[in-house]
C-alpha cells in the first residue's frame, strides 16, 4: 500500500453498487438448470460478454454465436433485450457508505467494465447514490476493460488526480492487483460488511 492517505474514492459498479447476475432473466428462460448452466458455460459466455464491456455492439457481438448456435438465437438476443433483468438492485452497505462520503465531501468515481449502451439504466437503479458521483469511466466508452493498465491511466487523465489520492474498491482480485502495482490504494469487495470499516481505516470515515 503507498504511504500517503487517500483523500477520493473510486469505485468499481457491478457486485459493488449494485447486483448483477446474468443467470436472473435466464432462469426464466431454461427449465431445467443443467440446461442453463449448459448456455451460460458455452453460449453466452463471460469471454464472449467481455466484449461488449470492450465497446463492441450486441448485434454486432451476437451475429457469429448465432450462426454457431442457431437453436438459441432467442435466448442470445435476450442477453441484449433483456439486461434489465441481471439487475437486482443496489446493495444496501455500499449504498450507505456513499451516502456517508457524500457528507464529507470526499470526492467519489465509478471505474466499470460495462456496455456504453447499459450505464443509463444502471444509473437508473439507484439515482441518487451515483449522483454523487463527479464522474464515471465506462470501459464501453473507452474501448478498454480493467485490469488493462491503460484504463487506470484514464482515471488518472480523467480525475486529475495521483494514484495515491485514490482508494479504489472492487470485487475482481485482477482489477485490485493491476491498481496497486500503480499505486493505487484498493480495497477487494468480498463481504459489505466489511466494507465501512475499510473505508474508515484509510481515514476517509
Amino acid at each position: 500500500m503507498t504511504a500517503a492517505r487517500p483523500r477520493a474514492v473510486l469505485w468499481d459498479v457491478g457486485n459493488v453498487i449494485v447486483r448483477w447476475d446474468p443467470r436472473a432473466p435466464y432462469a426464466k428462460l431454461f427449465k431445467e438448470p443443467a440446461d442453463l448452466d449448459w448456455f451460460l458455460s458455452h453460449v453466452c459466455t463471460i469471454p464472449w460478454h467481455v466484449e461488449h464491456d470492450k465497446g463492441v455492439g450486441f448485434a454486432e457481438n451476437a451475429a457469429p454465436l448465432i450462426a454457431r448456435f442457431p437453436e438459441h438465437a432467442a435466448q442470445i438476443r435476450a442477453w441484449d433485450e433483456r439486461f434489465h433483468e441481471m439487475l437486482s438492485g443496489p446493495i444496501p452497505e455500499t449504498a450507505a457508505v456513499i451516502d456517508a462520503l457524500a457528507e464529507r465531501d470526499v470526492p467519489q468515481f465509478a471505474l466499470t467494465n460495462m456496455p456504453q449502451s447499459k450505464w443509463p439504466a444502471v444509473q437508473a437503479i439507484s439515482p441518487g447514490h451515483f449522483a454523487h458521483f463527479r464522474d464515471a469511466i465506462v470501459s464501453g466508452d473507452e474501448k478498454v476493460i480493467k485490469p488493462d493498465r491503460r484504463i487506470y491511466e484514464i482515471v488518472l487523465e480523467r480525475t486529475g488526480l495521483q494514484a495515491s489520492d485514490l482508494l479504489f474498491i472492487d470485487d475482481s482480485i485482477a482489477n485490485i492487483e493491476a491498481a496497486m502495482d500503480m499505486g493505487f490504494h484498493a480495497h477487494h469487495f468480498t463481504d459489505p460488511a466489511h466494507l465501512r470499516a475499510a473505508v474508515e481505516r484509510h481515514g476517509l470515515l
